[in-house]
């Protein structure tokens, strides 16, 4: 990847969006790699010739082996406009993954408790008492499936972390290539999961906005 040339899908005054490869950070962690927010401000201090700190507002993330959409705010009136969205369940996510078995049930709701272990970056499926019990839901449906695997769409209708992986990975459905969640698949840091639709109202205009990614060849 260019670092000053990222695939945009969607910029205006307020908001940009960009094709996060996968095995790319969102923000960072004690790796020191580059991130997505650091693609995003090289872009703009190139593009408009911005000197000093360009503001970058991150209102959601895509874990590190994901690839697709990755919005971003550049006002921070957009970031928290966002973010509230991001909250209230108004924005629309809809990701295409491939899971490592064929399946019976073409579409479902499925609803889980998750706790996440921050000390390993470990998501578990707990009792709905646990300590740090969060409710997490999702509904999937079968694209296409055959030679053992089955490509669904999927829209979660929560967005917790690793909320997809682990409630899939829960049901047999590991995604192919995710070793942390099950997969037998070793795919070199990326999953086969990719963020292909996100939809939301703009921060300042009265629009709905939705902004693709084409599902790539392999998913």
């Amino acid at each position: 990847m260019n670092d000053s040339r990222p695939t945009v899908l969607y910029e205006d005054n307020h908001l940009l969006a960009l094709l996060k490869p996968a095995g790319v950070l969102t923000m960072g962690d004690d790796t020191g790699d580059i991130t997505m927010v650091d693609v995003a401000r090289e872009y703009l201090r190139v593009k408009y010739d911005k000197p000093g700190n360009i503001f970058v507002g991150v209102v959601h993330r895509l874990d590190r082996p994901v690839s697709g959409v990755l919005l971003f705010a550049r006002t921070s009136k957009a970031a928290a406009r966002l973010s509230d969205q991001f909250r209230r369940g108004t924005v629309r996510k809809l990701y295409r993954a491939v899971v490592e078995t064929s399946t019976k049930v073409l579409d479902a709701k499925l609803v889980d408790w998750l706790s996440k272990d921050r000390t390993v970056n470990v998501v578990s499926c707990v009792p709905q008492n646990a300590a740090g019990a969060q409710e997490c839901i999702l509904n999937f449906r079968v694209n296409s499936q055959g030679n053992g695997r089955a490509h669904l769409d999927v829209e979660p209708t929560t967005g917790r972390s690793h909320q997809i992986r682990v409630q899939l990975a829960s049901r047999e459905m590991p995604i192919v290539g995710d070793v942390k969640y099950g997969s037998t698949s070793h795919s070199g840091g990326r999953i086969s999961l990719h963020a292909f639709h996100l939809a939301i109202d703009h921060p300042t205009q009265k629009k709905r906005i939705e902004i693709v990614s084409k599902i790539p060849l392999d998913l």
